[in-house]
């Protein structure tokens, strides 16, 4: 019921010897131009009382990224207004592309990852968030993901 991805699209291993440069499980930094952070975008399951996540990147403006960073550890931070930002994690099962979807990113209280909210567009993905999905649509996210493994096997 969760997929999730190790960083964001454009993170490159070369990055991870650079001073400048951080990919932790929550946040990411490149070359002190860039920042992200891991959020879920959760897509309710109908008939079901499930939630379907996808765990992803979200870019973040050098503000945003210091002011989500300063209360990343603070009681309360669920109270911040939601932080714009652009998704950096590429879905493939969904056409056209994931990269760029406009999101608002709200925090969680302390140990729980940001929710993602999709702007209300017609992407397939949006669409998803905003009208859930079925039991028969997570089992043909698996399946797709089942066979990709087994392909790079």
């Amino acid at each position: 019921m969760n997929y999730s991805t190790i960083a964001p699209d454009v993170w490159d291993e070369s990055f991870s010897d650079r001073s400048d440069s951080l990919l932790s499980s929550d946040q990411c930094v490149i070359q002190a131009q860039h920042y992200f952070v891991k959020g879920l975008i959760e897509i309710p399951v109908i008939d079901s009382d499930d939630v379907f996540s996808w765990a992803v990147w979200v870019s973040l403006s050098r503000e945003n990224f210091a002011r989500a960073a300063d209360k990343w550890n603070t009681p309360g931070r669920e109270a911040e207004a939601p932080y714009f930002g652009w998704l950096s994690t590429e879905l493939s099962l969904y056409s056209p592309s994931t990269i760029n979807l406009k999101t608002h990113v709200h925090t969680r209280p302390v140990g729980h990852r940001p929710r993602i909210e999709l702007e209300p567009t017609e992407h397939p993905l949006a669409v998803e968030q905003r009208t859930h999905i079925t039991l028969a649509r997570v089992r043909e996210i698996a399946e797709t993901f089942l066979h990709a493994t087994a392909d790079k096997a």
